[in-house]
């Protein structure tokens, strides 16, 4: 009688669930609605303050406008490859339908991939691929792309000014195939340019501080045979360019990417040469289009294939100081109240910034 009971009690429980109890069908998350479901969005470093200030808050609004019911996790694993196993495994225990996942080592994630996936719960990799263990999804900006974009900028910019000697080349972190990626795109455009390539680092954690320290040793040895530096983001590229300023030493053209504000800010006064518009509201929404999908139970085709994954890869802009206005301003990507105080003041009006 009691077991009677019990099981009758499950099934007027499940009843009365309706659509926000789903079942698991295959490799490709729930079925049913999706409503009410909790999506895990696991951002990588706090070196880069995109995530925190851009991509999470972005793509948990996308998340509400699509399921207002929806609860979005967010953790941030601070370069901790270990802490993001962990915070993989709370966000699996706490029955998440989907996780979008940006790693802080790509071949460390490989594992989280396979717990995720034993337990059907897709994993969308977001903004860095996972090589070793297919997921189930990629969204990015195309790194190969925009490495050759910036490595070309620079190349022809020097060209251009009929500039002598070599170029430095400071690539992302090791551990994060997007970096490999960036990395791979720069080459293309260096190798052939005809500048000699003086000597390149994979900085660790994309650290600003360790690339300003093997920046500040490159210098003391070429000092005036650097023309240019390929750094592939922004946060390398200031690093960059604090070395050289506490060197006393003349800042040569410094490429970037990410157009966070502080690289606006200095393109505005000269001291870098470029950086890269990917506007993360463009990622952040189609990574939380596609979670959703997941969570409803379908399975999204992609537009691309990246290491046998279903991708959908946007093609990033250069911006310069001769574009920044229409791109970054003008766009309404960035407002000049935010980027140009202080001594930045008139270098915006000097570009017709306001």
């Amino acid at each position: 009688m009691r077991r009677t009971l019990t099981a009758a009690l499950a099934v007027a429980l499940l009843s009365a669930c309706g659509s926000n109890t789903a079942s698991t069908e295959g490799s490709s998350g729930n079925s049913g609605g999706g409503e009410g479901a909790k999506v895990a969005f696991l951002m990588p470093d706090l070196a880069s303050t995109r995530y925190e200030q851009a991509d999470a808050p972005m793509f948990k609004a996308k998340m509400k406008e699509l399921c207002p019911s929806c609860e979005v996790i967010y953790q941030n694993a601070d370069a901790d490859a270990a802490k993001q196993q962990q915070q993989a495994n709370s966000a699996m225990a706490q029955g998440v339908k989907a996780i979008v996942l940006d790693p802080v080592d790509s071949a460390a994630a490989a594992t989280i991939v396979k717990s995720a996936q034993s337990q059907q719960i897709p994993i969308i990799s977001y903004d860095r691929p996972i090589p070793a263990t297919p997921a189930d999804y990629y969204v990015s900006f195309d790194n190969e792309k925009l490495g050759a974009l910036i490595g070309q900028s620079l190349v022809d910019h020097l060209k251009k000014e009929n500039a002598k000697g070599g170029i430095l080349q400071v690539n992302g972190s090791p551990t994060d195939a997007a970096a490999g990626l960036i990395k791979k795109g720069i080459h293309s455009a260096v190798d052939p340019s005809g500048f000699k390539l003086l000597a390149e680092y994979d900085t660790p954690d994309w650290q600003p501080e360790k690339a300003q320290q093997w920046v500040s040793g490159q210098i003391n040895q070429f000092r005036d045979q650097i023309a240019g530096v390929v750094a592939a983001n922004d946060g390398t590229g200031g690093g960059t360019i604090a070395a050289f300023k506490a060197a006393g030493a003349k800042v040569p053209p410094v490429t970037g990417n990410d157009a966070e504000t502080a690289a606006a800010q200095r393109i505005i006064s000269g001291d870098q040469y470029n950086t890269i518009s990917k506007p993360i509201k463009i990622v952040a929404e189609a990574a939380a289009v596609v979670a959703w999908e997941f969570v409803q139970g379908k399975k999204p085709a992609g537009k691309a294939t990246l290491y046998d994954t279903p991708s959908e890869l946007f093609v990033p802009t250069v911006v310069t100081k001769e574009n920044i206005k229409e791109v970054l301003f003008d766009s309404g990507l960035m407002k000049a109240a935010d980027v140009c105080t202080g001594s930045f003041a008139e270098g915006c009006t000097e570009l017709g910034i306001k």
